[in-house]
């Protein structure tokens, strides 16, 4: 059979002849990005084809979005075609627009907005950008469409990261920012980030009002013709739309506040490319940072900087777009290959929000990281302060804060909870690896990790996985872990399936690897988590963007963290969830 007619069958399986909402479009296109993966560049003709009719889907569709809009813990996401579309995105956009028409008369909405008046609003602007996902730009243009014919200034970055964003929020003192993204996401999604004066993400009141707003216009038959523009020329071409360079931002602002943090990018690098006995490795894995690095380090042509999956693929090649121990693999076997004995890999999700490292033998998670780089800080940097971390990251931070005598912030998940400590903690992290630093934005920022990870090794001379188990041997070793289980209930029906969990009380005890372990503490500002006397501890969450049960763990021997994994999935079962 010819590629032509098995394209033919795939096609008849997924698709529905010009009904778009019969048709599966990403099944189909995930079976033909795995027919590429094994059999090559003969399929990427069906695969162009297939994206054609999510473009016309995206174009097209006018319906209510299949799933309900709401911002969860970092903004609103859902599938491109189904949920994401022009008409949404201007839909949401709008509702945010009259957000903003409330201020003049609503006080509080104004604190929670930082923005004075409408006027004040308008004047001061949007910035607007995306990531690396299909039809980015176009979806855009809806949003400068919406924005510019309410009289809002549009700060124009095109394809960026969340942190670069976030700085030219700081930068251009603009009123808001808009990112269209779904983070780490599979390939089918699309997003939509939302932050106010602050630069971080919105207060949960804010996205409230949005998702309330949002919520009538759909109810109401929002009415909106699309603009046909694909190009940054076309954006451009709108009143009001002011196009700029995003990098340039940010590093204006990590500049300006050295002060602050003490980190000094142009000599970092520099000191960098100077020396031959290190490499560093960055996989970008196809998304907005590939723009980016290069930039970043001079557009060195140094062979001791290398490049991983940094061309444009909206695929991702298949894989999950994730900072992860399987995406990790490639830096690993190109830092082993190296002689230097100094080494940086580093993995960055699509919109630059999340960053892992390793040093080709040890992989530096979020959980350790955030905490060696409060350490760093603190100690080589001479920056006095507290530390903050969800509730849901590693405890190794609390035990250099406590012998430090320095105060701990612990919020529950979601980088909007750091707001209180913004400009008095020296770093700020979860671990889902994300994190920023005094001085800089109060949104997550793969960038600010990765030269934070870069200074380390310079000024200590060692690699990461020494520097970390040096701090270990002082403050002790933590072996945290996480997984998640996809579910069906949700809402109030999956709440009433997780507070089945609290029978597991005080003094209650639990079976972990065949031996009873007596919980000592519980904390419920997330979730459920359950600590231990030994100080381990493991925690059950539902997911705030996707349809999931969340549980993380923590031992405090290398081989315990498997069996608490195991022992949250003892609890699920029990409470009808697994």
């Amino acid at each position: 059979m010819s590629i032509a007619e098995k394209s033919h069958q795939l096609f008849d399986r997924f698709t529905v002849s010009g009904v778009h909402a019969r048709s599966d479009y990403f099944g189909l296109i995930k079976e033909l990005v795995a027919k590429k993966q094994s059999e090559g560049d003969v399929w990427q003709q069906p695969l162009d084809a297939a994206y054609q009719l999510v473009l016309q889907e995206i174009q097209e569709n006018c319906s209510k979005p299949t799933q309900t809009i709401a911002f969860g813990t970092s903004g609103w996401r859902g599938k491109l075609g189904k949920d994401i579309f022009c008409h949404s995105v201007a839909l949401v956009t709008t509702a945010i627009v009259q957000m903003y028409e409330a201020v003049d008369s609503e006080a509080e909405l104004s604190s929670l907005l930082g923005i004075k008046s409408l006027g004040e609003a308008k004047k001061r602007g949007c910035v607007l950008g995306f990531d690396n996902r299909f039809a980015g730009e176009l979806l855009a243009c809806q949003v400068a469409s919406v924005l510019s014919g309410a009289g809002f200034n549009v700060h124009y970055a095109g394809e960026s990261t969340t942190g670069v964003l976030s700085a030219a929020v700081l930068e251009y003192q603009a009123a808001f920012s808009v990112n269209l993204t779904p983070s780490h996401n599979p390939l089918e999604y699309g997003g939509y980030k939302f932050n106010a004066a602050d630069g971080g993400p919105a207060a949960s009141e804010v996205t409230e009002r949005i998702t309330a707003n949002a919520g009538k216009l759909v109810d109401g038959k929002f009415s909106y013709k699309t603009i046909p523009c694909q190009t940054a020329e076309d954006i451009a071409a709108f009143s009001n739309v002011r196009p700029f360079h995003s990098l340039d931002t940010w590093k204006d602002l990590v500049e300006k506040n050295r002060q602050a943090h003490g980190l000094k990018l142009d000599a970092t690098v520099s000191a960098f490319l100077d020396r031959t006995d290190m490499v560093v490795a960055v996989d970008c894995v196809h998304g907005a940072s590939r723009l980016h690095i290069a930039e970043l380090f001079n557009n060195s042509s140094s062979p001791r900087l290398i490049m991983l999956r940094d061309n444009a693929d909206i695929t991702f090649g298949g894989v999950a777009p994730e900072p992860s121990t399987a995406n990790m693999l490639e830096v690993v076997q190109v830092l082993r290959e190296r002689a230097e004995p100094l080494k940086l890999g580093a993995i960055i999700d699509p919109d630059g929000d999340r960053i892992r490292f390793t040093d080709g033998d040890t992989e530096i998670s979020m959980n350790q990281f955030g905490a060696m780089a409060y350490h760093f800080l603190h100690e080589y940097k001479k920056k006095k302060g507290m530390v903050a971390k969800t509730v849901a990251t590693s405890n190794l931070a609390n035990s250099i804060a406590e012998s430090f005598k320095e105060e701990l912030f612990e919020p529950s998940v979601g980088f909007k909870n750091f707001k209180p400590v913004i400009g008095k903690a020296l770093v700020y992290f979860e671990e889902s690896d994300g994190i920023s630093i005094i001085g800089h934005t109060p949104e997550k920022d793969a960038y600010i990790g990765l030269l934070l990870a870069l200074e380390m090794i310079l000024v200590t001379n060692m690699n990461l996985g020494d520097y970390l188990r040096q701090i270990e041997s002082v403050f002790g070793a933590f072996y945290p872990d996480r997984d998640a289980v996809e579910v069906s209930a949700k809402g109030e029906k999956l709440q009433t399936m997780l507070a089945g969990l609290n029978k597991y009380g005080e003094e209650s005890m639990v079976e972990i690897g065949g031996i009873p372990r007596r919980i000592k503490k519980v904390i419920t500002i997330d979730g459920r988590k359950m600590v231990f006397e030994d100080g381990s501890w493991l925690m059950i969450r539902p997911s705030g963007t996707e349809p999931k049960v969340r549980f993380y763990v923590e031992s405090r021997t290398s081989t315990g963290a498997a069996e608490l994994v195991a022992a949250a999935k003892t609890m699920l079962s029990e409470v009808g969830i697994l």
